[in-house]
């Protein structure tokens, strides 16, 4: 499962669907992303794509603290 953060939404989307395979690298899936929602790769830039020991991924925007 990829766990998505955008735009103040949750969605939760399989990779299947996502066409995202195991090994893939973060800019990969982040092409995968923008070509999904439809929107410029550079959307995407800042956010961070964590592998969960689960094999999910959760995508979200980089935390800001201070």
């Amino acid at each position: 499962m990829v766990h998505i953060r955008f735009e103040g939404r949750s969605y939760d989307i399989t990779e299947n669907k996502l066409g995202v395979m195991a090994g893939m690298n973060d800019a990969a899936i982040k092409e995968r992303l923008a070509q999904h929602f439809d929107l410029n790769l550079d959307r995407f830039e800042t956010y961070i794509v964590d592998r969960r020991p689960s094999g999910d991924l959760i995508i979200r925007p980089e935390a800001v603290y201070g």
